[in-house]
């Protein structure tokens, strides 16, 4: 039996995506996300729906191109602000800075070296907000548990693909955030 949902069985108490995701996001992910709500529920989906409406008052809906294919981009819409309005209630915002801003918490930018003196610039964000052009990474990454609770000089070892690897925290910052009471 083929299909698009055919995968290979995982033990579930093995497999490292079983694992529970955090809930937490940033104050600008936060926004972000909501932005994108925004824009397909007022932008968007109105205007899919208008688009379905005209291709189908044109009559035979079973061979009108422009009626399926805009009537899928209208269900892909619907399904991912319900998507968004369903993650956004689960979200923890975090909008404060950590009481102790010396060692590595949610939110922070951290400089590395590895043990080739090459810089690595990274920032660890809540699982919807991960960019890997910028360096964020989520929370939950193998690399990110190495940092959390740890102070500028203080040395990590991740273990990746290529086997273990070495770095030393050279600065660690937080921006966009008020500090906590």
């Amino acid at each position: 039996m083929k299909g698009r949902n055919m995968t290979r069985w995982r033990d579930p108490a093995k497999d490292p995506r079983q694992a529970p995701k955090s809930n937490l996001i940033t104050a600008e992910g936060a926004a972000r996300l909501r932005g994108i709500l925004d824009h397909l529920s007022r932008v968007k989906r109105p205007e899919l729906s208008a688009k379905v409406g005209e291709a189908a008052a044109l009559g035979d809906r079973s061979e009108n191109a422009d009626y399926t294919y805009n009537k899928k981009e209208l269900n892909r819409v619907i399904a991912r602000i319900r998507y968004l309005t369903q993650r956004l209630d689960e979200l923890q915002v975090v909008d404060r800075l950590p009481a102790n801003t010396d060692k590595v918490f949610f939110g922070a930018f951290v400089s590395l070296e590895d043990d080739a003196g090459e810089a690595l610039h990274i920032r660890l964000v809540g699982h919807d907000e991960i960019d890997t052009r910028k360096h964020w990474i989520s929370v939950d990454a193998p690399m990110a548990k190495a940092l959390l609770g740890k102070e500028v000089d203080d040395e990590i070892t991740v273990i990746t693909p290529n086997g273990e690897a070495f770095y030393t925290i050279t600065d660690i910052r937080y921006a966009g955030a008020s500090p906590s009471a």
